[in-house]
């Protein structure tokens, strides 16, 4: 079986995130199979009822090279060029008139679909809208009668530890149901602007990508979707789109036949304590901002990168996901009041959100900075720094209108390179400052010493990153040891 990997970043060493990859290698049909050995009678009664709720989903995809790169994690039924590749998934039923939801990647570049109900009638699916961004989509059957819809549950409610089941059609075999509970809330596999997975250990497998994770009264509390393992298969890491995520994208896409997250233009990323210590904040707070698209809603509102976002609306968060899926849910057109932290004042400005452009991928949060450690803290923090140059453009790959000051070399050993700077990274700003020479990078650290503060705060384009675009990275300017650095 060849397996094909989305771009994902690694989670631990040997293991790789499969985000997306549950997509299962078709194999001949097979009658359903119900693990409920552990189930009370009630329980198995509940599970029965849910059955024809939830549906098979076969997608055949030209295998072309304008989809070779489609369907991420699917398996081809044969991989002879121009031959179809023939997908399996799940789904279940949110409409009696024969709406189904499931994965966009299911049926990402399908030009046949095809459902089994659960009992075994199979029917022609239409594609009725996608949202790649959000990994759902919805495809609609003719049915000869109304289907049975699923209840949804409110997943803000779902706790670490509440019982869970979910079905769907594992490894091609047929319609399957495995147990166990959430053991893990607000994950981040950096997939989309409502990135808040719940993490399972009932056990999904390629395949049950689309399908329902129902908690015990038998409602959804959300859409199977990814798995993180070092094999193919199940090792008790799986993840799904809430069910507040998965119904809002729904209607969306039920009502306008598209999904339309609202969108500020800017990257934030987590207030550290590092960052905290270097902006003088005393306790960390909000989320950063890193970098602004050109003519965007915050550029209009006359944000500012480095600017800490504090309140969104009334609401105040140190999350930065959250954040992120509050912009999301805001009403496009409608004005928002924004209060952030800038040079140690708060400003407040409307801002009005706009649909998420197409082009965009998903803006994620950045890293922490990495935790303090009793490494060199040299007066220049090891760093060579060059003005960059036509030369050094063409050298490391920049665009000829970079701005900001060259890394060219760290030394091992010191703060910086902890944190992860390297060559061919570039220094952007200072202290929320632009820089354009290494005197300037290195007036602004010696004035961090000045005020006695323990970091200075820089803005970091790097020659090669896991997440795109700029990061804060907090840099140590003193050892912690009292002492004057010379």
């Amino acid at each position: 079986m060849v397996m094909r990997h989305r771009s994902r970043p690694a989670v631990l060493p040997g293991i790789a995130l499969a985000a997306g990859l549950l997509l299962a290698a078709p194999t001949p049909a097979a009658a359903q199979q119900m693990q409920m050995q552990t189930m009370t009678p009630s329980q198995a009664e509940v599970i029965r009822g849910l059955l024809p709720s939830v549906v098979n989903i076969t997608s055949f995809v030209a295998d072309t090279p304008a989809t070779a790169g489609m369907n991420a994690g699917a398996a081809a039924v044969d991989q002879a060029p121009g031959r179809p590749k023939t997908l399996r998934g799940s789904g279940f039923v949110i409409d009696p008139s024969g709406v189904i939801l499931t994965n966009h990647h299911v049926i990402a570049g399908a030009y046949d679909v095809q459902v089994m109900l659960s009992d075994g009638t199979t029917l022609p699916g239409r594609i009725l809208a996608t949202a790649a961004i959000t990994d759902l989509a919805l495809v609609k059957v003719d049915a000869p009668h109304p289907l049975a819809p699923v209840r949804w549950a409110d997943s803000d409610k779902v706790q670490v530890a509440d019982t869970v089941f979910a079905i769907g059609n594992p490894l091609g075999v047929g319609l399957s149901v495995s147990s166990g509970i959430v053991s893990g809330l607000n994950r981040d596999l950096m997939d989309s602007p409502f990135d808040d997975f719940i993490q399972t250990d009932a056990a999904i497998n390629h395949g049950n990508s689309g399908g329902p994770l129902f908690n015990v009264k038998g409602e959804v509390i959300g859409i199977d979707t990814s798995i993180i393992s070092p094999t193919t298969g199940s090792v008790g890491l799986g993840f799904a789109i809430p069910a507040n995520d998965a119904r809002y994208v729904a209607d969306q896409l039920m009502r306008e036949g598209q999904s339309h997250p609202a969108y500020l233009g800017v990257k934030i990323e987590a207030v550290t304590q590092d960052i905290a210590a270097a902006l003088g904040m005393p306790q960390p707070a909000g989320a950063i901002i890193a970098a602004m698209d050109s003519n965007c809603p915050a550029t209009k509102a006359e944000l500012h990168v480095g600017d800490v976002v504090l309140r969104y609306g009334e609401q105040t968060s140190s999350d930065v996901r959250a954040l992120q899926r509050r912009v999301a849910r805001s009403v496009i057109g409608q004005p928002v009041s924004v209060t952030v932290l800038r040079d140690g004042h708060e400003h407040t400005a409307p801002v009005t959100p706009i649909a998420w452009p197409a082009s965009k991928a998903s803006s994620g949060a950045g890293s922490d900075a990495a935790s303090a450690s009793a490494i060199l803290v040299p007066p220049d923090l090891g760093l060579s720094l060059d003005m960059l140059s036509a030369d050094l453009r063409a050298r490391y790959g920049l665009h000829m209108q970079q701005a900001g000051v060259l890394v060219s070399g760290v030394a091992a050993g010191t703060d910086a390179f902890d944190r992860g700077l390297a060559s061919g990274d570039v220094i952007l700003r200072m202290q929320g400052n632009e820089v354009g020479s290494p005197q300037e990078v290195q007036a602004a650290v010696d004035r961090a010493r000045a005020q006695q503060r323990a970091f200075v705060l820089a803005l970091v384009l790097p020659k090669a990153s896991q997440n795109p675009g700029p990061h804060w990275v907090a840099l140590k300017v003193t050892d912690g040891m009292n002492r004057k650095t010379p």
